[in-house]
């Protein structure tokens, strides 16, 4: 009853997260109708003879509009604030300065009264040229920019100089930087001088006039910003009109470039006029086709990943990537604020692959990309060129745990939309003339992202319990301290969870399954053999057997324990519980066959069972199952008196069938074919561990 009750609340949770991603999905999908023809620039009109039901602007095309926004910022000019009190209190400085350096410069000379009258009557001159300089220096204004931040274009644009509220336009050659007008104050102030008198250069040397250049002009960005976007918005986004009634293309007429972007004007303006008339109606039919891609998924679930629907977590994390691929690219399209192009929708099967296997992947992520296309213009296109992009990065992240697979994959997936887009331009216009590059920007970002995306692994993992191939390749090290440990308190344990590793992992590579899910889960089998290492053969030495002072019950209870030991070590070791569940189920529920049969030849009448079984469970998946044949197979064969093709085929059938017949395999899904083809892998590599020869049939000679 309980089984039962937890089998339904199970059950009713399932339901509860279909339902909440379906009405979450339902809820961001678009309330506008959808428009009813399918057309492609390039090929014919299949349709009947249409007339436009009435009036609509012709909508410029994204290449139109950026040609128009690249010509108005071509000749767009930065904004430079004057500030006039600069320029009077730069001059005041100067003259009061001046007459302090010329009484120092009189003193210093030692001259005579007629030469101090010469110079006093040529201090005015001299002061007067280098104020008026000063003053033509600032009229024509100082900017606050170095000299070699002027760019080429920059000097084609100029400036609009902001006086009093209104703005002059200049160019960049018409004003000054400070280094400009330092050089040229000095140069015009030197020459002057000289052509006075030579001593008065030491006067000017005095002064030193670069103390009174500063910048006059200020860069505006606030007036700059708001200008620039004034011009941008008052670009017209239209070209033209079509009056109802006018004929816009015939049945059969191949759809050119003009009449493709006059059916766009119209969808667009149909979207905006009639679509949102019956709000109830086009609800009903999203919801109706929302509904019928979550069946499909929950069918597929059903009758092929029965497991994943079985789990929540797993169930959860697929809904929850759906869910957020769709949120996301209708947040996109709603602030139109960059292009859908950017959002990396193959992080989807990457993800699931990354969990799961690529069919699960695949299928996944057509469900995801039918429903981000009810969102997008040209769904075909969409559904096409994400569709070939999620199947090359399946495929080409076949090793998930190697970084360089990853940079390959991206790059690969990045290509493909490249090649895609481009195709679907050459069949739509003929050319490549057309062509809005940006496309190779946007997919440059995705790609990016896509990179981002990927260090979520970690996180995913451990939020929702998930066991990655990256996980496993760093649990598989044997340098790790608990397998470090493993070998120096049981080498003979040790050795053997390798062997068993090496034949568990043979096998499943030829059956189906993860191999680094079971080789790691091999290695980890039989750690709680730590706890009393002596007790199991492979690890005693000298030929002293600690079971020979404990009875049977006592010698089948330390040997089950290491079961339970080996739970409690993964636990604080803190090991997946996909690991821990190789512990758990690699002896299932057998008896401990040595010790039970001892007891038995005692003609012990009242044998308790239970103390010489493994508490289970049995082998729950393949590679479970496939590490309990090895496990068995593995440590019998180390008691065999001798290596010989027919004692080793007789080993390998005896115990693998014996396991099948009491029922080990029944919850595991794995074949019969499986199994015999596992049998055979197994004598082949025991045949080799031990060196085992063909024995060839003896030849008379003559």
């Amino acid at each position: 009853m309980a089984a039962h009750q937890k089998i339904n609340i199970k059950h009713i949770l399932a339901f509860v997260l279909f339902l909440l991603s379906y009405l979450i999905v339902v809820t961001i999908m678009p309330r506008e109708g959808r428009f009813g023809y399918e057309f492609q620039k390039g090929r014919p009109w299949m349709h009947e003879d249409f007339y436009a039901p009435f009036d609509f602007p012709v909508y410029k095309t994204e290449q139109e509009l950026f040609a128009e926004k690249s010509k108005l910022l071509k000749e767009f000019k930065s904004f430079y604030r004057y500030d006039s009190t600069i320029h009077s209190q730069q001059l005041e400085r100067f003259h009061a300065d001046f007459d302090l350096a010329f009484d120092k410069f009189i003193n210093s000379q030692n001259v005579s009264k007629t030469s101090r009258l010469n110079y006093l009557k040529k201090k005015p001159k001299l002061e007067k040229f280098v104020a008026d300089n000063l003053n033509q220096i600032y009229l024509k204004g100082i900017i606050n920019q170095d000299e070699n931040a002027i760019t080429n274009s920059m000097l084609k644009q100029g400036l609009a100089v902001v006086i009093n509220n209104v703005a002059y336009d200049k160019w960049f050659d018409e004003v000054y930087t400070v280094q400009k007008a330092v050089r040229l104050l000095n140069a015009k102030s030197a020459d002057y001088a000289k052509s006075i008198t030579l001593e008065l250069v030491e006067l000017l040397e005095m002064i030193n006039l670069n103390e009174y250049i500063h910048p006059n002009l200020f860069y505006d960005e606030v007036a700059t910003q708001k200008f620039r976007n004034e011009l941008i918005s008052n670009i017209s986004i239209t070209k033209g009109l079509v009056q109802a009634g006018e004929k816009i293309v015939v049945k059969g007429e191949v759809v050119s470039s003009e009449i493709y972007q006059i059916l766009e004007s119209f969808k667009k303006e149909y979207d905006k006029q009639l679509g949102s008339k019956n709000l109830f109606a086009i609800l009903f039919g999203n919801m109706m086709l929302i509904a019928s891609l979550y069946i499909a998924l929950f069918l597929f679930l059903l009758n092929f990943r029965n497991e994943v629907l079985n789990d929540n977590r797993k169930l959860l994390f697929i809904l929850m990537l759906i869910t957020a691929s769709a949120g996301v690219s209708a947040l996109v399209i709603k602030t139109n604020s960059f292009s859908i192009l950017v959002i990396p929708l193959a992080i989807v099967p990457i993800f699931v692959k990354t969990f799961f296997d690529s069919r699960l992947a695949l299928f996944v992520h057509l469900i995801t990309i039918f429903l981000v296309a009810f969102l997008v213009p040209n769904s075909f296109e969409f559904v096409f060129t994400n569709f070939i992009a999620g199947i090359v990065a399946v495929i080409g992240l076949s090793k998930i745990y190697n970084r360089s697979q990853l940079f390959k994959t991206v790059g690969l997936v990045y290509f493909s939309y490249l090649a895609l887009t481009l195709s679907l331009y050459l069949i739509g216009d003929g050319s490549l003339k057309e062509v809005n590059w940006f496309f190779a920007l946007w997919y440059g970002i995705n790609a990016l992202l896509l990179l981002a995306s990927y260090q979520l692994v970690y996180i995913i993992e451990k939020f929702f319990g998930f066991l990655s191939d990256i996980t496993l390749i760093e649990l598989s090290d044997t340098n790790l301290d608990l397998l470090r440990k493993l070998a120096e308190v049981a080498p003979g344990t040790f050795q053997h969870s390798l062997q068993v590793a090496n034949l568990a992992e043979s096998a499943v590579q030829r059956v189906g399954g993860n191999p680094l899910l079971v080789r790691t889960g091999a290695l980890y089998h039989d750690i709680g053999k730590m706890a009393n290492p002596m007790f199991f053969i492979e690890n005693q030495q000298g030929g002293f057997n600690p079971h020979e002072n404990v009875d049977s019950v006592k010698s089948a209870e330390i040997i089950i324990n290491h079961v339970h030991e080996g739970v409690k070590i993964a636990d604080k070791a803190g090991l997946p519980s996909q690991i821990v569940d190789f512990i758990k189920m690699h002896h299932g529920t057998s008896k401990v066959k040595y010790f039970y049969n001892k007891e038995l030849q005692a003609e012990n009448a009242n044998i308790d069972e239970g103390k010489f079984s493994y508490p289970g469970p049995e082998p729950q998946t393949k590679e479970t199952a496939i590490v309990m044949m090895a496990d068995a197979v593995e440590a019998a064969s180390r008691s065999l008196k001798e290596y010989s093709m027919q004692s080793i085929d007789q080993l390998v059938e005896r115990i693998i069938d014996d396991q099948l017949n009491s029922g080990q395999y029944s919850f595991a899904d794995i074949t019969l074919r499986d199994i015999s083809l596992i049998k055979t892998i197994f004598k082949k590599k025991l045949q080799n561990i031990y060196h085992v020869r063909l024995e060839y049939p003896e030849v008379s000679s003559r």
